[in-house]
């Protein structure tokens, strides 16, 4: 079938300090290049636009810690984002310089919503479950991303619970390039969907943010937000559709049962 990775005791008299203490700055220059897979230069050309915090000097050499490790791996995110360096920067100083603010903001953003283990199938698996395909399907497939190809007749599929729906509803009878039709318009409805609900985290919540300045103590409110606003419109979506596929099954099925019963007269 064409185809469609030491709890010690404070000293008496002085408190307890409620935080771990800072993990040490261990890393020189070229082991921090070996840690997140960067080159020597570039991190000497993000510490010199202020994308990247000064190291601490021991001894004439400079050492780097955790902190700089997560953003220097940030910035690498961004960059697989398409973000430019200058764009970086802004979103660096919005955030105060924030690694782990603009981290926790990222990974609530972009977290998958379940932990659906993506599966790997041979063409010849596929065949049997589909049959021969048309090339424009094939494209479609691709598209849609239903299938990967790995190369060696290997695909990845991302959501097997998705192909698996596919299988069973041409089980029925119902043909592979009409499925996909729906699909597509489906797909379509869910961007518009997903759109404006970025749209209402953006001006009810982000927006009046950035407008008092970005309070600190705001931060982990907005991160919270755009996580729990995530859950409610996957909820609040399959709640609605509940409703509608339900008045449409009845209407339709009363429309139905009224021209059997002409038809039997």
């Amino acid at each position: 079938m064409a185809a469609v990775s030491s709890g010690t005791k404070a000293p008496a008299g002085q408190a307890r300090d409620a935080s771990p203490p800072a993990p040490a700055a261990e890393l020189t220059i070229e082991q921090l290049a070996a840690e997140v897979g960067m080159s020597v230069r570039n991190i000497r050309n993000h510490h010199s636009r202020g994308l990247l915090p000064a190291p601490e000097v021991r001894a004439r050499v400079g050492f780097y810690g955790p902190e700089h490790v997560a953003r220097l791996r940030l910035i690498l995110d961004l960059q697989a984002d398409g973000f430019n360096l200058a764009a970086i920067e802004r979103l660096m100083s919005a955030s105060g310089g924030s690694a782990a603010r603009l981290l926790g903001l990222r990974d609530a953003m972009t977290a998958p919503f379940e932990s659906e283990t993506p599966e790997v199938v041979t063409g010849e698996e596929l065949l049997q479950r589909f049959g021969a395909v048309d090339p424009k399907d094939v494209e479609r497939i691709r598209k849609l991303k239903l299938l990967v190809p790995l190369g060696d007749d290997r695909f990845e599929v991302p959501s097997p619970a998705l192909i698996n729906a596919a299988e069973q509803v041409t089980e029925l009878g119902i043909s592979l390039h009409a499925a996909l039709s729906l699909v597509e318009r489906v797909s379509r409805d869910c961007e518009s969907i997903s759109r404006a609900f970025v749209r209402l985290y953006l001006k009810e919540l982000w927006e009046p943010f950035i407008a008092e300045e970005e309070p600190e103590e705001r931060w982990d409110e907005m991160i919270d937000a755009i996580r729990a606003l995530r859950a409610i419109a996957s909820e609040a979506l399959l709640a609605i559709f509940k409703q509608r596929m339900s008045a449409e099954v009845e209407a339709a099925s009363a429309e139905l049962l009224e021209k059997h019963v002409k038809r039997s007269r």
